[in-house]
This record gives C-alpha cells, sequence and structure tokens, in this order.
C-alpha cells in the first residue's frame, strides 16, 4: 500500500509538473512581452524628451540671437530721441542764416540767435542736461576746469571770476566740466 501511496503522488507530481511548467513559461513569455512593451515606451518618452530638449535649445538661441539683435538696435537707435529733438534748433539757425542774407538788423539776428539758443537748452533741459553757473562760486576740481589763475581785486581767493565755457549735469551727474578762470585773490607787496 505504501508503494502504491508514492507511485500516486509521484503520478500526481509529474501531472502537475508539466501544468506549472507551463504556466510559468507563459509567466515569463508574459514578462518578457510586458518588459517589451515597456522599454518600447520609454524609447517613445525618451525620443519626445529628446525633440522637446531640442526645441527647448533652439528656442532659447533664437531668443537669444532676438535679444542681441534688439541690444544693437538699442544702441543704435539710442540717440534718436536726443536728435530728433535738435533738428528745431538746425531749423531755428538755418532760419536766422536765411534772415541774415538779407537787410536785417544786427538786434533782429541778435535776437533770433537767443531764441535760437533757448530753444537748444530746452532740448537739452527736456532731456535731463542742463547748464550749472560757476561764476563767484568756490573752485571745485569736481566741476571746474581752471584755466588760469588771476589777481582780482573784486574777488577772493579761489574763487572763480570768469566762466570761458559752461558745465552742463546730466541727470545728476556731471556731463562737462565749466572751463573757468579762478582768481588769486590780491597781490601782495
Amino acid at each position: 500500500m505504501s508503494d502504491e501511496l508514492s507511485k500516486e503522488s509521484t503520478e500526481a507530481r509529474v501531472d502537475e509538473a508539466p501544468e506549472g511548467e507551463s504556466q510559468a513559461s507563459e509567466a515569463t513569455v508574459g514578462s518578457e512581452e510586458s518588459c517589451e512593451e515597456l522599454l518600447a515606451r520609454k524609447d517613445e518618452e525618451i525620443k519626445q524628451l529628446q525633440d522637446r530638449m531640442l526645441r527647448l535649445a533652439a528656442e532659447a538661441e533664437n531668443a537669444r540671437k532676438r535679444l542681441e539683435r534688439e541690444k544693437a538696435d538699442g544702441i543704435t537707435y539710442a540717440n534718436e530721441n536726443i536728435l530728433r529733438s535738435l533738428l528745431a534748433v538746425g531749423d531755428s539757425l538755418e532760419l536766422a542764416i536765411r534772415h541774415s542774407e538779407g537787410d536785417v538788423e544786427p538786434q533782429a539776428l541778435l535776437e533770433g540767435v537767443r531764441m535760437t539758443h533757448k530753444v537748444f537748452l530746452d532740448v537739452l533741459a527736456r532731456h535731463g542736461c542742463v547748464p550749472f553757473d560757476s561764476l563767484g562760486k568756490a573752485f571745485d576740481p569736481n566741476y571746474h576746469d581752471a584755466m588760469l589763475q588771476q589777481e582780482s581785486e573784486e574777488y577772493a581767493e579761489n574763487l572763480i571770476m570768469q566762466e570761458y565755457q559752461k558745465g552742463y549735469m546730466l541727470n545728476e551727474r556731471l556731463l562737462r566740466p565749466a572751463m573757468v578762470v579762478v582768481s588769486k585773490g590780491l597781490k601782495s607787496g
């Protein structure tokens, strides 16, 4: 009887083995297919990410080129507004020249030049450029260029007694120093 039991259990195991193997092989085939599908999906995802990366790199390069072009244009045309404003000054000067070619009194011509100068200063002021006065003020090497020193009874030492050329500020920053004559004071002795 024990032989019969062992024979039956062996047969049962033999009968079960092929079924188990076929289930295992089906699982292996199924997992191979799912791995291949997973790899295919991942390959597609990688390809999409690479395409996206290339597009982003191209967009970044285009943006860089556009910014460089805009910067160059900005530099090239930065003075456009001030130059357009200065055209009014040129027009006034041309008008003064035309009128001076006829019989014009010197006083009328002088008045035209004064008006043109005022237009010019107004244009500069609109763009933040204003002259500063130096006459009678203390010499400051940050704002004045001393052309020479002269003795003076009227001005104390180190005061500006004459201005050859006005100085100009551009938005609170020195654009051009004034060219001046500085007093030495009185000659001693």
